[in-house]
């Protein structure tokens, strides 16, 4: 049952994704409602394959690749719907649906298996920690996605490309306040998921950090993204250098998830 629905939610984001490329060249409140059928569809199917992986497994399914990046494209969903609640954003869906779908497709091709709990990861601060941090990376995804937005809009607004795409995205003011809301609800996220992380580290090895390389490279986004907050609020940079610097970051981000795990061995690899 779990694999029909991971596989049925795989499809739904897929025609999201088919949708939102299409809609980039010619959109409409037809194809944007489209999307978000697609999108809550995957969504509800999504959520339950975690719920049968959670029944299945006995523990919050993020032990593996396979279940972490499920778990991540959940959490941008997530955000994505909020973003469509509080704003109404247009052409959102064609920047937020390809990266769903891509770590859905990632984790489809990931071994599946269900293996027990290592004694370390027997611990309540599972679910704490790493809810904490997919929520803040999420939040981080679509801060990207925004950032990406901005540039776009304002390469057509500098080469006074007024027609088509530029007309149908956000302005420039309304872009960078969403990115900068964004980063503030990721950036407390990421510190309290560092936070609790060395608690558990601590009562799991007996000292709260141990230069592990996802602690480094969380270490490392945690301070890219405490310079965009902290340039804007004395420098006074936004715009263009606020967006690149969430688009830099977010690059730390996939690090931190994909390249730490299959390229650098430490006690938070997942195999």
């Amino acid at each position: 049952m779990e694999v029909l629905l991971f596989e049925l939610t795989l499809t739904f984001y897929f025609a999201a994704t088919v949708v939102s490329v299409a809609e980039l060249f010619k959109g409409s409140k037809a194809t944007s409602r489209l999307i978000l059928i697609f999108a809550v569809a995957g969504f509800v199917l999504h959520t339950a394959t975690i719920i049968f992986r959670y029944v299945d497994a006995g523990h919050l399914p993020i032990t593996n690749l396979h279940e972490a990046s499920s778990f991540f494209s959940w959490c941008i969903v997530l955000i994505f719907f909020f973003l469509e609640y509080r704003y109404r954003l247009d052409l959102l869906g064609p920047f937020t649906m390809p990266v769903v779908f891509l770590l859905m497709l990632s984790s489809s091709i990931l071994p599946r298996e269900i293996k027990p709990l290592s004694p370390v990861l027997q611990s309540y601060w599972l679910g704490i920690h790493t809810s904490l941090a997919f929520l803040g990376d999420a939040a981080f995804a679509m801060a990207f996605g925004i950032g990406i937005m901005y540039l776009i809009q304002e390469h057509h607004l500098k080469s006074k490309h007024l027609g088509g795409l530029f007309q149908r995205l956000p302005n420039l003011q309304i872009l960078d306040e969403i990115n900068y809301r964004l980063i503030t609800i990721g950036f407390p996220l990421l510190t309290l998921a560092i936070i609790t992380g060395a608690l558990w580290a601590e009562s799991a090895w007996g000292s709260y950090w141990r230069w592990d390389p996802k602690e480094v490279w969380s270490l490392i986004t945690w301070f890219i993204y405490a310079l965009v907050l902290h340039v804007r609020l004395t420098a006074g940079w936004r715009g263009r250098k606020a967006a690149m610097l969430s688009v830099v970051g977010f690059i730390c981000v996939i690090f931190t998830f994909f390249g730490v795990n299959l390229l650098l061995k430490g006690l938070h690899a997942f195999i």
